[in-house]
């Protein structure tokens, strides 16, 4: 063997047991990647909103309650009346036990929803449900808290728009922190067995 060969060799010997070293450092033995980072994505945080009688609202208020928070708006033609409507199925198959849970949406359309238009929508729901609203940068402040996209598509000849925006449901704490959030669709029954959960552990 002449000196090349053993030099690539030794590269090669080399290369291997780097990676070997690599892919123990990253993985499991079975091959699923370990998770060396602690970090907690911040999610929630104060805001400063109208509810739907006209009563100034902020997150501080709901210290000691679980909050169900939905961003979404009175117009939404799909998402937010059936993700309303699965929070109000919820919060009656909670009963007694949902008397510490408040239930909320915060509207992503300040032009449009006022106190007045609230009022009226929430009537659809359930009694104990909020709906929140209030200036365009009061309604950003909230939504960037809480890491939620919303933005206003461009309206059409008559004015009217929609507005496209994510539709996680947040479940926060009686110390106002973020506990899980629900994904559209996922049905009554799901959310109020987690809710419950959520209560029993902590």
């Amino acid at each position: 063997m002449n000196f090349s060969r053993v030099m690539l060799f030794i590269a090669a010997t080399v290369i291997a047991v780097a990676l070997g070293l690599i892919v123990n450092a990253l993985f499991l033995d079975d091959g699923r990647p370990k998770i060396t980072s602690t970090g907690v994505v911040s999610i929630g945080g104060p805001f400063d909103l109208v509810d739907h009688t006209g009563k100034t609202v902020r997150a501080s208020d709901f210290r000691d309650k679980y909050m169900l928070v939905l961003f979404g708006y009175t117009s939404c033609p799909d998402v937010c009346p059936t993700e309303l409507q699965v929070i109000t199925e919820a919060m009656d198959r909670l009963g007694d036990d949902g008397k510490d849970v408040v239930p909320m949406m915060i509207s992503i359309d300040p032009e449009r929803d006022t106190v007045a238009v609230l009022a009226d929508y929430m009537g659809h729901f359930h009694p104990r449900l909020l709906g929140l609203t209030g200036s365009l940068a009061q309604v950003k402040a909230a939504g960037k808290a809480y890491r939620v996209y919303f933005a206003k598509t461009k309206p059409d000849e008559d004015g009217d728009y929609f507005m496209d925006h994510s539709s996680f449901v947040y479940v926060m704490g009686p110390d106002g922190k973020y506990l899980h959030h629900f994904a559209p669709n996922v049905g009554a029954e799901v959310m109020t067995r987690k809710i419950r959960q959520l209560m029993s552990d902590g």
